[in-house]
Protein backbone atom coordinates (compact mmCIF):
# COMPACT_ATOMS: atom_id res chain seq x y z
CA UNK A 1 0.00 0.00 0.00
CA UNK A 2 1.42 3.03 -1.19
CA UNK A 3 0.71 6.42 0.73
CA UNK A 4 -2.12 5.55 2.35
CA UNK A 5 -4.27 8.53 1.16
CA UNK A 6 -3.49 9.09 -2.58
CA UNK A 7 -3.35 5.95 -3.90
CA UNK A 8 -3.53 2.02 -3.24
CA UNK A 9 -1.79 -0.86 -4.91
CA UNK A 10 -1.73 -4.45 -4.05
CA UNK A 11 -0.84 -7.86 -5.27
CA UNK A 12 -3.96 -9.73 -5.60
CA UNK A 13 -4.77 -13.38 -6.92
CA UNK A 14 -8.53 -13.00 -8.94
CA UNK A 15 -5.69 -10.77 -10.72
CA UNK A 16 -5.47 -8.47 -13.59
CA UNK A 17 -3.48 -9.80 -16.67
CA UNK A 18 -0.26 -8.02 -15.17
CA UNK A 19 -1.31 -9.18 -11.35
CA UNK A 20 -0.71 -5.12 -9.88
CA UNK A 21 -4.21 -3.18 -9.70
CA UNK A 22 -2.96 0.58 -8.80
CA UNK A 23 -6.09 3.03 -7.68
CA UNK A 24 -5.19 6.96 -7.37
CA UNK A 25 -7.26 8.99 -5.26
CA UNK A 26 -7.84 6.10 -3.01
CA UNK A 27 -8.29 6.56 1.07
CA UNK A 28 -7.31 3.21 2.57
CA UNK A 29 -8.75 2.43 5.69
CA UNK A 30 -8.77 -1.08 6.99
CA UNK A 31 -6.65 -4.27 6.48
CA UNK A 32 -8.71 -6.96 6.35
CA UNK A 33 -6.98 -9.72 8.33
CA UNK A 34 -7.99 -13.49 9.89
CA UNK A 35 -6.24 -16.56 11.29
CA UNK A 36 -4.65 -16.82 8.11
CA UNK A 37 -3.18 -13.80 7.66
CA UNK A 38 -4.03 -10.62 5.23
CA UNK A 39 -6.85 -10.95 3.09
CA UNK A 40 -7.09 -7.61 1.23
CA UNK A 41 -7.53 -3.61 2.09
CA UNK A 42 -11.33 -1.51 2.69
CA UNK A 43 -10.08 1.64 1.14
CA UNK A 44 -12.65 4.74 0.00
CA UNK A 45 -11.96 5.93 -3.87
CA UNK A 46 -13.18 9.39 -4.65
CA UNK A 47 -15.29 8.95 -1.32
CA UNK A 48 -16.54 5.72 -2.17
CA UNK A 49 -16.32 2.91 0.07
CA UNK A 50 -14.66 -0.44 -1.73
CA UNK A 51 -12.59 -3.84 -1.03
CA UNK A 52 -9.38 -5.17 -2.75
CA UNK A 53 -9.22 -8.43 -2.26
CA UNK A 54 -4.97 -9.70 -2.11
CA UNK A 55 -3.23 -11.86 0.24
CA UNK A 56 -0.13 -9.75 0.28
CA UNK A 57 0.10 -6.03 1.31
CA UNK A 58 2.93 -4.12 1.26
CA UNK A 59 2.80 -1.44 4.03
CA UNK A 60 4.67 2.14 1.82
CA UNK A 61 2.77 4.71 3.28
CA UNK A 62 5.10 6.95 5.30
CA UNK A 63 5.25 7.81 8.64
CA UNK A 64 2.86 10.15 10.45
CA UNK A 65 4.82 13.46 10.45
CA UNK A 66 2.17 15.49 8.44
CA UNK A 67 -0.37 13.86 11.22
CA UNK A 68 -0.43 17.16 13.65
CA UNK A 69 -2.24 14.93 16.20
CA UNK A 70 0.16 11.86 16.10
CA UNK A 71 3.26 14.27 15.70
CA UNK A 72 2.05 16.07 19.10
CA UNK A 73 1.05 12.94 20.96
CA UNK A 74 4.43 10.96 20.41
CA UNK A 75 6.79 13.53 19.75
CA UNK A 76 5.76 15.99 22.76
CA UNK A 77 5.11 19.68 23.00
CA UNK A 78 5.67 22.54 20.32
CA UNK A 79 5.63 19.96 17.55
CA UNK A 80 1.95 20.34 16.10
CA UNK A 81 3.41 23.81 15.42
CA UNK A 82 6.38 23.02 13.13
CA UNK A 83 7.13 22.94 9.65
CA UNK A 84 5.63 20.87 7.83
CA UNK A 85 7.90 19.28 4.70
CA UNK A 86 7.90 16.55 2.32
CA UNK A 87 4.45 14.64 1.62
CA UNK A 88 1.30 15.92 3.16
CA UNK A 89 -0.44 12.52 2.98
CA UNK A 90 2.18 11.09 5.21
CA UNK A 91 -0.62 10.76 8.22
CA UNK A 92 0.05 7.13 9.84
CA UNK A 93 -2.80 5.64 8.67
CA UNK A 94 -0.74 2.85 7.69
CA UNK A 95 1.06 2.51 10.22
CA UNK A 96 -2.28 2.75 12.47
CA UNK A 97 -4.55 0.27 10.53
CA UNK A 98 -1.19 -2.54 11.10
CA UNK A 99 -1.47 -1.60 14.77
CA UNK A 100 -5.26 -2.48 14.89
CA UNK A 101 -4.62 -5.70 13.90
CA UNK A 102 -1.80 -6.51 16.06
CA UNK A 103 1.35 -5.50 14.73
CA UNK A 104 4.10 -4.69 16.93
CA UNK A 105 5.53 -1.04 16.94
CA UNK A 106 9.61 -0.09 16.39
CA UNK A 107 11.92 2.56 16.32
CA UNK A 108 11.81 6.21 17.62
CA UNK A 109 8.65 7.28 18.18
CA UNK A 110 9.47 10.48 20.32
CA UNK A 111 12.15 11.61 17.57
CA UNK A 112 11.96 12.79 13.58
CA UNK A 113 13.75 13.68 10.80
CA UNK A 114 13.76 18.11 11.89
CA UNK A 115 15.66 20.07 9.69
CA UNK A 116 16.68 23.78 9.72
CA UNK A 117 14.43 26.12 7.20
CA UNK A 118 12.99 29.07 6.05
CA UNK A 119 10.80 31.00 8.63
CA UNK A 120 8.18 32.17 6.56
CA UNK A 121 7.69 29.57 3.81
CA UNK A 122 3.94 28.43 4.16
CA UNK A 123 3.82 24.06 4.40
CA UNK A 124 4.42 21.33 1.78
CA UNK A 125 6.56 24.47 -0.12
CA UNK A 126 9.93 23.30 -1.93
CA UNK A 127 13.06 25.26 -0.83
CA UNK A 128 12.49 25.06 2.51
CA UNK A 129 15.87 23.72 3.99
CA UNK A 130 18.81 26.24 4.73
CA UNK A 131 21.86 23.91 5.59
CA UNK A 132 24.86 26.38 4.54
CA UNK A 133 24.99 26.78 8.55
CA UNK A 134 28.26 25.30 8.98
CA UNK A 135 30.07 28.62 7.51
CA UNK A 136 27.71 30.68 9.36
CA UNK A 137 26.24 30.77 13.09
CA UNK A 138 22.85 30.53 14.23
CA UNK A 139 21.37 33.31 17.01
CA UNK A 140 18.14 32.79 18.90
CA UNK A 141 16.02 35.51 19.87
CA UNK A 142 18.35 36.85 22.79
CA UNK A 143 21.00 36.68 20.30
CA UNK A 144 22.68 34.06 21.78
CA UNK A 145 24.74 31.00 19.55
CA UNK A 146 22.80 27.57 21.11
CA UNK A 147 24.64 25.09 19.08
CA UNK A 148 27.75 23.99 17.37
CA UNK A 149 27.40 24.88 13.78
CA UNK A 150 30.50 22.90 12.67
CA UNK A 151 30.03 19.91 14.84
CA UNK A 152 30.41 17.77 11.52
CA UNK A 153 29.53 17.74 8.17
CA UNK A 154 26.35 19.06 7.33
CA UNK A 155 24.71 15.65 6.30
CA UNK A 156 25.47 14.27 9.67
CA UNK A 157 23.65 17.09 11.87
CA UNK A 158 20.56 18.38 9.59
CA UNK A 159 18.06 16.26 10.69
CA UNK A 160 18.80 17.26 14.76
CA UNK A 161 19.25 20.85 14.58
CA UNK A 162 15.63 21.25 13.79
CA UNK A 163 14.95 20.51 16.94
CA UNK A 164 17.05 22.76 19.00
CA UNK A 165 15.84 25.85 17.00
CA UNK A 166 12.63 24.44 18.47
CA UNK A 167 13.89 24.01 21.98
CA UNK A 168 14.28 28.04 21.24
CA UNK A 169 12.03 30.52 22.41
CA UNK A 170 9.24 31.82 20.31
CA UNK A 171 10.73 27.97 17.91
CA UNK A 172 13.02 30.09 15.75
CA UNK A 173 16.25 31.39 15.21
CA UNK A 174 18.64 33.42 12.38
CA UNK A 175 21.56 32.08 10.17
CA UNK A 176 23.98 35.18 10.29
CA UNK A 177 26.99 34.84 7.48
CA UNK A 178 29.77 38.04 6.19
CA UNK A 179 31.16 38.40 2.86
CA UNK A 180 33.75 36.00 3.47
CA UNK A 181 31.76 33.24 3.11
CA UNK A 182 28.44 34.20 0.92
CA UNK A 183 30.03 31.93 -2.68
CA UNK A 184 29.57 28.87 -0.18
CA UNK A 185 25.74 29.16 0.37
CA UNK A 186 24.00 26.27 -1.44
CA UNK A 187 21.51 26.76 -4.15
CA UNK A 188 18.75 26.95 -1.84
CA UNK A 189 19.57 30.50 -0.81
CA UNK A 190 19.17 31.80 -4.14
CA UNK A 191 15.91 33.00 -5.93
CA UNK A 192 13.01 35.13 -5.50
CA UNK A 193 11.21 32.99 -2.78
CA UNK A 194 14.36 33.32 -0.31
CA UNK A 195 13.95 35.89 1.98
CA UNK A 196 17.31 37.19 3.20
CA UNK A 197 18.23 40.12 4.86
CA UNK A 198 21.30 42.24 3.91
CA UNK A 199 23.26 44.95 5.32
CA UNK A 200 26.56 46.77 5.44
CA UNK A 201 27.07 46.66 9.03
CA UNK A 202 26.25 44.38 11.74
CA UNK A 203 24.06 46.96 13.85
CA UNK A 204 22.41 47.61 10.68
CA UNK A 205 21.57 44.00 9.73
CA UNK A 206 20.64 43.69 13.95
CA UNK A 207 18.24 46.62 12.94
CA UNK A 208 16.82 44.38 10.53
CA UNK A 209 16.35 41.17 11.81
CA UNK A 210 12.86 40.44 13.87
CA UNK A 211 12.50 39.89 17.22
CA UNK A 212 15.91 39.83 18.32
CA UNK A 213 17.82 41.51 21.09
CA UNK A 214 20.32 43.69 19.21
CA UNK A 215 22.74 44.78 22.15
CA UNK A 216 23.24 41.05 23.04
CA UNK A 217 23.57 39.97 19.53
CA UNK A 218 26.11 42.55 18.74
CA UNK A 219 27.78 41.47 21.98
CA UNK A 220 27.39 37.20 20.89
CA UNK A 221 29.29 38.42 17.43
CA UNK A 222 32.20 39.86 19.53
CA UNK A 223 32.84 37.21 21.63
CA UNK A 224 32.35 34.87 19.08
CA UNK A 225 35.20 36.60 16.82
CA UNK A 226 37.44 37.34 19.72
CA UNK A 227 37.40 33.24 19.97
CA UNK A 228 38.77 31.92 16.52
CA UNK A 229 41.81 30.05 16.34
CA UNK A 230 42.67 31.57 13.28
CA UNK A 231 46.34 30.21 13.11
CA UNK A 232 44.52 26.90 11.96
CA UNK A 233 43.81 27.39 8.16
CA UNK A 234 39.92 27.44 6.96
CA UNK A 235 38.88 24.45 4.33
CA UNK A 236 35.25 24.01 3.48
CA UNK A 237 36.05 20.83 2.16
CA UNK A 238 36.93 18.91 5.02
CA UNK A 239 36.66 18.90 9.03
CA UNK A 240 39.34 21.90 9.37
CA UNK A 241 39.49 21.71 13.25
CA UNK A 242 39.66 25.68 13.22
CA UNK A 243 37.33 26.44 16.10
CA UNK A 244 36.81 28.38 18.72
CA UNK A 245 38.26 28.45 22.33
CA UNK A 246 37.14 29.80 25.75
CA UNK A 247 33.32 30.78 24.93
CA UNK A 248 30.41 28.78 26.42
CA UNK A 249 28.96 27.41 22.83
CA UNK A 250 32.08 26.04 21.33
CA UNK A 251 32.28 25.77 17.30
CA UNK A 252 34.36 23.04 16.13
CA UNK A 253 35.54 23.62 12.42
CA UNK A 254 34.91 26.15 9.79
CA UNK A 255 35.18 29.38 12.42
CA UNK A 256 36.00 32.51 10.78
CA UNK A 257 35.61 36.30 12.10
CA UNK A 258 32.23 37.72 10.90
CA UNK A 259 33.37 41.02 10.17
CA UNK A 260 33.33 41.58 6.52
CA UNK A 261 30.25 43.21 4.66
CA UNK A 262 27.99 42.51 3.48
CA UNK A 263 26.37 40.81 5.91
CA UNK A 264 23.61 38.56 5.51
CA UNK A 265 20.83 36.93 7.80
CA UNK A 266 18.26 34.11 7.05
CA UNK A 267 15.09 33.43 9.39
CA UNK A 268 14.71 29.81 10.00
CA UNK A 269 12.73 27.44 12.14
CA UNK A 270 12.20 23.66 12.89
CA UNK A 271 10.39 21.64 9.75
CA UNK A 272 9.64 17.66 10.27
CA UNK A 273 10.61 15.77 7.27
CA UNK A 274 9.92 12.47 8.56
CA UNK A 275 9.51 10.20 11.97
CA UNK A 276 11.48 7.23 12.74
CA UNK A 277 9.04 5.60 14.94
CA UNK A 278 6.96 2.85 12.76
CA UNK A 279 6.53 -1.01 12.10
CA UNK A 280 8.70 -4.13 13.66
CA UNK A 281 9.86 -5.83 10.29
CA UNK A 282 12.34 -8.59 10.32
CA UNK A 283 15.30 -9.56 7.42
CA UNK A 284 12.12 -10.68 4.94
CA UNK A 285 10.07 -7.47 5.56
CA UNK A 286 7.55 -8.74 7.17
CA UNK A 287 5.67 -6.83 9.85
CA UNK A 288 6.01 -8.69 13.35
CA UNK A 289 3.00 -9.08 15.61
CA UNK A 290 3.23 -8.31 19.18
CA UNK A 291 4.35 -11.95 19.78
CA UNK A 292 7.37 -11.39 17.48
CA UNK A 293 5.86 -13.35 14.83
CA UNK A 294 5.07 -12.79 11.26
CA UNK A 295 1.85 -11.24 10.28
CA UNK A 296 1.36 -13.61 6.84
CA UNK A 297 1.21 -11.36 3.68
CA UNK A 298 1.79 -8.10 5.33
CA UNK A 299 4.86 -6.33 4.44
CA UNK A 300 6.79 -2.78 5.22
CA UNK A 301 9.18 -0.80 3.69
CA UNK A 302 10.14 3.27 4.19
CA UNK A 303 9.04 5.11 6.86
CA UNK A 304 6.37 2.84 7.60
CA UNK A 305 8.77 0.77 9.15
CA UNK A 306 10.31 1.09 12.14
CA UNK A 307 13.73 0.40 13.94
CA UNK A 308 16.66 2.40 11.83
CA UNK A 309 17.21 6.01 12.78
CA UNK A 310 17.55 6.95 16.58
CA UNK A 311 17.85 10.51 17.57
CA UNK A 312 19.58 11.26 14.41
CA UNK A 313 19.61 10.65 10.73
CA UNK A 314 22.86 10.62 8.06
CA UNK A 315 21.62 12.29 4.61
CA UNK A 316 20.51 9.82 1.87
CA UNK A 317 20.19 7.01 4.11
CA UNK A 318 16.60 6.46 3.89
CA UNK A 319 16.47 6.46 0.37
CA UNK A 320 18.84 3.57 0.08
CA UNK A 321 16.62 2.19 3.01
CA UNK A 322 13.48 2.69 1.01
CA UNK A 323 15.36 1.51 -2.12
CA UNK A 324 16.46 -1.79 -0.22
CA UNK A 325 13.58 -3.06 1.66
CA UNK A 326 11.10 -1.58 -1.02
CA UNK A 327 12.65 -4.51 -2.99
CA UNK A 328 12.80 -7.46 -0.26
CA UNK A 329 9.10 -6.56 0.34
CA UNK A 330 7.82 -6.96 -2.67
CA UNK A 331 9.39 -9.63 -4.01
CA UNK A 332 8.91 -11.33 -0.47
CA UNK A 333 5.06 -10.28 -1.15
CA UNK A 334 5.38 -11.72 -4.23
CA UNK A 335 6.56 -15.18 -3.93
CA UNK A 336 3.73 -15.68 -0.66
CA UNK A 337 1.09 -15.06 -3.29
CA UNK A 338 3.04 -17.68 -5.77
CA UNK A 339 3.00 -20.21 -2.75
CA UNK A 340 -0.38 -19.81 -1.43
CA UNK A 341 -1.96 -20.17 -5.00
CA UNK A 342 0.29 -23.05 -5.70
CA UNK A 343 -0.77 -24.88 -2.74
CA UNK A 344 -4.38 -24.26 -3.60
CA UNK A 345 -3.78 -25.66 -7.52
Amino acid sequence: MSAARSQVGALHNEASSQGVQILYDTMAIELLHNDEGIQGVRMKEKGRSKTMRAKAVVMASGGFHANVEMRTKYLGPKWDVVHTCGSRYNTGEGIQMALDIGALSAGNWSMAHAVTGDRYLPDFQEGFQRLSYPFGILVNSDGQRFLDEGADFRNYTYAKYGRLILEQKDNFAWQIFDGKVSHLLREEYKGKQVKKLKANSLEELADKMEGVHKEQFLKEIARYNAAIDEAVPFNPNEKDGRGTKGINVPKTNWANRIDTAPFEAYAVTCGITFTFGGLKINEQAEVQNTMYQKINGLYAAGEAAGGLFYDNYPGGAGLMAGAVFGKIAGEQAAHYVKSELTEKI
